[in-house]
């Protein structure tokens, strides 16, 4: 029981951290020792340290002897490595998906994620759009059916996801990535298994483009 209680507690902290550092509440360059990690969190030291461990392995992090952790920057190098694994991967995910032909009833999750994106672009809230843009390409690698593709595209998505919210305020609304993303998700439900693999490659290629050229130029805040 206490080594549940101690693994519960690690997820705890891992899942906590994460999510600050995603959300940018722990935004690029943020660095503090583990005492004051703890504290932030209201948590003991110890799933504080392995917690950091973690995410120093998955590349979020850099792990600093004597001085804590620092939460690595985003630089445009790193997002055009990034986007090019997931121009590399996630198009064969949408093709899997429409080749296997599933039901409709398995395919609400993404149409929820589809509606709720087009839900918050017409109310004007970013933060809602991105979540529901999150919830689309996490629910299309789940129904995939490869879990070894899944588990590593989702790391690679954190990333994403940080350089998504420091950028987003400073593009276009994002009328034309949900389009493409209403088109994926056509194609993926006629069982077009090209059309959704061609669709999905040419909508990570343009939105690598946007946020590549908004990189190169961005500085981000002095702490």
């Amino acid at each position: 029981m206490d080594v549940k209680r101690k693994v519960s507690r690690v997820d705890e902290a891992y899942d906590r951290l994460k999510s600050e550092i995603r959300t940018n509440a722990m935004p690029p360059g943020f660095q503090a020792t583990e005492p004051e990690i703890a504290l932030r969190l209201g948590m003991s030291r110890t799933p504080i340290r392995e917690a950091l461990i973690r995410l120093d392995a998955e590349g979020l992090v850099e792990l600093k002897p004597r001085h804590g952790a620092r939460v690595l920057p985003i630089s445009a190098e790193d997002m055009r490595e990034i986007y090019g694994l997931l121009i590399s991967i996630e198009p064969d995910a949408a093709a899997d998906l429409a080749a296997l032909g599933r039901p409709a009833a398995e395919l609400r999750p993404l149409e929820k994620a589809m509606r709720d994106m087009e839900q918050a672009l017409d109310a004007g809230s970013l933060d809602d759009w991105a979540a529901a843009d999150d919830r689309f390409h996490q629910t299309m690698l789940e129904l995939s059916g490869n879990k070894r593709r899944e588990a590593f595209v989702k790391r690679l998505f954190d990333q994403v996801h940080r350089a998504r919210i420091v950028t987003l305020r400073l593009r276009k609304p994002p009328v034309q990535s949900t389009e493409e993303h209403r088109d994926i998700l056509e194609q993926i439900k006629a069982g077009n298994v090209e059309t959704a693999r061609r669709s999905f490659r040419a909508h990570r290629e343009r939105t690598a483009a946007e946020l590549m050229a908004i990189l190169v130029d961005f500085r981000m805040p002095q702490l």
